[in-house]
């Protein structure tokens, strides 16, 4: 009789827990995994890729009124949200249909019930529940959106998981936030004709980012018509005859049809059982993991989101990866977090990768910086003033490029590609004796010749 019911029990079917799901069974491991709400997690499901297919949507206005400078006429042209909503709804039903495919085809069980830890070795199935045994269990059950729960009217407010199900585009709304959710969602309702007012308790939204980065897409986010308040948070939330009525500091009343909080999200791990079997969590809830991704309970591990390490659906899924391989396929590896190629994609669009200018200059004291900022030629005919930006951040003594920032149209794009650059090491002078692609945006990377001299900065 075997000991377990299962070699591996995963709790959470989102990015992660399913590549682990799905390469632990492939060597030979009998594995189970329980999710309560739909498979594929949030990056699936109500993340990353509607929101994409919402930008997409977000950024036809930009087309119409561009298409004018290069000699079309469009006369008529109608957003109905109702088909847009229906459209996204039929894509995420189908990328859910295949992620269950992907573990029915891997012989992977999967329980449609909310799962709890009930011993090291032991995952109670709540809805029926069952009590089933595992030599190992991993946690991998993401993150949710944070909510200021003491505020006055909170209950009014919706998060980006009730912004993907709205019935109708809201006339007015009001965003609580200054991270990539935030602006990514003020852009989205912008672009579908909605007014946007951003409310952010910090001076200056997208904290972490380059500087340039967050001065470039304030001024185009601002040009674009979107109103943003910094320094101030709301003090209560109240419901209206026309709508809502966001109290904030300082006195001011802001209106709205929705109000919508994008302030940072947490480690879902609340009534999940870990602490009553010996998990160590810190103060936010996120599960405390070594290199191996194994909590203070040696049989129970956890990946991605819920660890609040760099949280991003590819890490998770890399880090979903490495830990079946390394634990049940005697193939140890772990993940390199360096370089990390990310994206917002607020519209304009920044990618990015590696150091930030005041980061390099914490990490290695002598920097140079080469950067551009200029009208993309399609913004030409079409009598845009947007400008596209593009940063090197450049270690002094070694010449190796420690960073690229780009602001604009396939940002994100441009610098996928930039962060395997990033990775081999390669040197400002690999970028200068590579030939341009022209007429490119990205050809600005490998053209950059002068360094940029900080006011009353002495050149290096």
């Amino acid at each position: 009789m075997l000991e377990f019911d299962y070699d591996l029990f995963v709790i959470g079917a989102g990015s992660g827990g399913v590549r682990a799901a799905r390469i632990a069974a492939s060597h030979g491991a009998r594995v189970a995994i329980a999710e309560e709400y739909r498979i594929g997690g949030t990056c699936v499901i109500r993340g990353c890729v509607p929101k994409k297919l919402l930008v997409y949507a977000s950024r036809f206005t930009d087309e119409f009124e561009d298409a004018e400078g290069f000699g079309w006429s469009l006369e008529g042209a109608r957003f109905d949200w109702q088909s847009l909503i229906a459209a996204k709804d039929n894509e995420i039903a189908r990328l859910e249909a295949v992620y269950g495919a992907t573990l029915a085809k891997f012989n992977v069980e999967l329980f449609a019930e909310r799962a709890t830890v009930a011993a090291p070795h032991g995952v109670k199935l709540t809805q029926s529940g069952r009590t089933v045994s595992a030599k190992a269990i991993l946690i991998a059950t993401g993150g949710r959106p944070n909510l200021d729960e003491n505020l006055p009217g909170i209950e009014h407010v919706i998060t980006s998981n009730e912004a993907f199900h709205l019935k109708e585009i809201p006339r007015r709304v009001v965003i609580a936030g200054g991270g990539y959710i935030a602006v990514e969602f003020a852009s989205i309702f912008k672009g579908l004709g909605a007014d946007v007012t951003l409310i952010y308790r910090r001076d200056k939204i997208l904290r972490g980012f380059d500087e340039d980065l967050r001065n470039a897409l304030t001024t185009a986010m601002t040009s674009r018509g979107i109103h943003i308040i910094a320094g101030h948070i709301f003090t209560r939330i109240e419901k209206t005859q026309t709508g809502l009525a966001g109290h904030i500091t300082g006195g001011e009343v802001v209106e709205a049809d929705q109000i919508m909080f994008a302030i940072g999200r947490s480690p879902n791990t609340a009534g999940l059982g870990l602490e009553g079997v010996g998990v160590k969590l810190s103060g936010n809830g996120a599960v405390a993991v070594e290199g191996t991704w194994q909590t203070s309970v040696p049989s129970i591990y956890a990946v991605g989101d819920v660890t609040d390490r760099v949280n991003l659906t590819p890490v998770a899924i890399r880090e979903g990866h490495a830990f079946a391989d390394t634990v049940f396929g005697n193939k140890a590896w772990t993940v390199d977090y360096k370089a990390i190629p990310t994206a917002v994609f607020a519209t304009p669009e920044i990618g990015t990768v590696g150091f930030s200018e005041h980061e390099a200059r914490a990490q290695y004291g002598d920097i140079d910086i080469y950067k551009a900022s200029f009208r993309p030629m399609k913004a030409i005919l079409a009598g845009r003033d947007e400008r596209m930006l593009m940063k090197l951040v450049v270690e002094r003594a070694s010449d190796r490029v420690v960073g690229v920032h780009i602001l604009g149209p396939d940002a994100a794009e441009i610098v996928q590609m930039a962060a395997v650059a990033i990775r081999m090491g390669a040197k400002k002078s690999d970028f200068d004796q590579t030939m341009a692609l022209h007429p490119s945006a990205a050809e600005e990377l490998v053209t950059l010749r002068e360094k940029w001299i900080a006011p009353g900065e002495a050149a290096g």
